[in-house]
């Protein structure tokens, strides 16, 4: 059992669809307010045939959403708000439509308009027919879903409501709420800030061109995405990318290395948690030219490269260090040599490194990370970067505490 304390505080949007399992909707969110969650309801025309959506107010306690052209609900753009208050969007139970329609990036009911227009982490719970469930085209859109960062939870096996046996039976709630529990990041960081770098820099050669690299910025802006989760306040420095800013994210857009220093060492000053994601640029060229350089076939061009800071060292020995600083690295060959060989060198708490050999992970929204700090180190295999945000954030959690809690005898 997973330990559901990390739901206490959260604000999860149920989604209620058309499936005879809908009647467990209402268990679920008592149960879930037991865990000391936030619950509001949406449902599809086809759930209120299952379940009446003043059942799911009662025990909510609020209004349910049901239709997405509501005039009243929709003056003040209801689902609009909807999408931004909430912490976790769950599906329970999902049908087969609804795999479908999410697939499609379908806007035209209250659940799928509002989903589509959150930023909110998703997770769905299917429940339908099990020859529903094992047919090519459901398991198609529901891997299309998982390389998207969608949660899938469940479905199980056992007796259907249409006299089958087989997968594709709902969980029971209490089951929902564990596996839930296992992707949220604990509400641990409430008061504490966190400054994050990522994505690339761009050293300029001459006002068109530059020296840059392939980072996309999506680990580093996932990393910021879960330290809200996680209740902290974020500042995301950021190198060119084409990202948007995470809800509650304060943003600072930079292009260069120089840049990205100088921002580095004056919001890091007496920060909480210092995550070094951005693939800062080792180099920088010495003297760009203040027009276009033209091209001359005739000669080659030689450019002299001076080294730009290691903003991460300079941070980590600053006077007003922040109690806790991670580092990356990402590698081509000898992953976890070079990445103890950085810790040390750096006197980094904690470094994540990744093999970006043959140009692997950069743009992609998977990864994979081996996480090591003093006398211990841990696996976090592939998957969505999302979710390794996720699972990087709450082992930084449990670091920071233990580094920080003093002691008694």
């Amino acid at each position: 059992m997973n330990d559901i304390s990390a739901l206490n505080g959260k604000r999860i949007l149920l989604g209620v669809t058309g499936s005879i399992a809908a009647y467990k909707a209402a268990d679920l969110v008592r149960r879930l307010q037991d865990c000391g969650a936030q619950v509001r309801v949406m449902m599809t025309e086809g759930a209120c045939q299952f379940i009446t959506p003043l059942t799911l107010q009662t025990l909510s306690g609020f209004p349910v959403a049901i239709n997405l052209l509501d005039a009243v609900e929709e003056s003040t753009m209801g689902h609009i708000a909807l999408a931004r208050w909430a912490d976790w969007i769950l599906v329970a139970p999902a049908s087969a439509d609804t795999l479908a329609r999410l697939v499609q990036g379908r806007a035209d009911d209250i659940l799928t308009a509002t989903i589509l227009a959150s930023e909110a982490p998703l997770a769905i719970a299917p429940a339908m027919n099990n020859k529903m469930w094992s047919n090519t085209v459901t398991q198609t859109n529901l891997e299309v879903l998982k390389q998207r960062g969608v949660v899938v939870l469940g479905p199980d096996s056992g007796d259907q409501a249409c006299g089958e046996v087989g997968e594709g039976r709902l969980l029971e709630p209490q089951m929902i709420i564990s596996e839930l529990a296992r992707y949220l990041v604990p509400a641990r960081l409430q008061g504490k800030h966190i400054v994050i770098t990522a994505g690339p820099t761009h050293e300029p050669i001459d006002p068109v061109r530059f020296i840059g690299n392939r980072s996309s910025g999506k680990m580093g802006f996932a990393l910021a995405q879960a330290c809200v989760e996680a209740g902290a306040e974020v500042t995301l420095i950021s190198g060119p990318v084409n990202l948007s800013t995470p809800t509650k994210v304060k943003r600072i857009n930079v292009q260069t290395a120089l840049e990205m220093h100088e921002h580095s060492l004056r919001i890091a000053a007496g920060s909480d948690i210092f995550i070094g994601c951005a693939a800062v640029a080792d180099y920088r060229v010495a003297t760009p030219a203040s027009q276009k350089m033209k091209k001359n076939l005739d000669e080659n061009l030689h450019l002299q490269l001076v080294a730009n800071a290691d903003i991460i060292s300079e941070i980590a020995a600053m006077l007003a260090r922040p109690n806790m600083v991670v580092g990356f690295a990402a590698e081509t060959q000898s992953v976890a040599d070079y990445a103890q060989q950085k810790r040390v060198a750096k006197k980094l708490d904690m470094i994540a490194a990744n093999s970006v050999a043959d140009g692997q992970v950069f743009g992609a929204d998977t990864n994979a990370l081996q996480v090591f700090w003093q006398g211990g180190e841990k696996i976090l295999p592939v998957g969505p970067k999302a979710q390794l945000a996720r699972d990087l954030v709450t082992l930084i959690i449990e670091h920071y505490y233990a580094k920080n809690t003093v002691k008694t005898a």
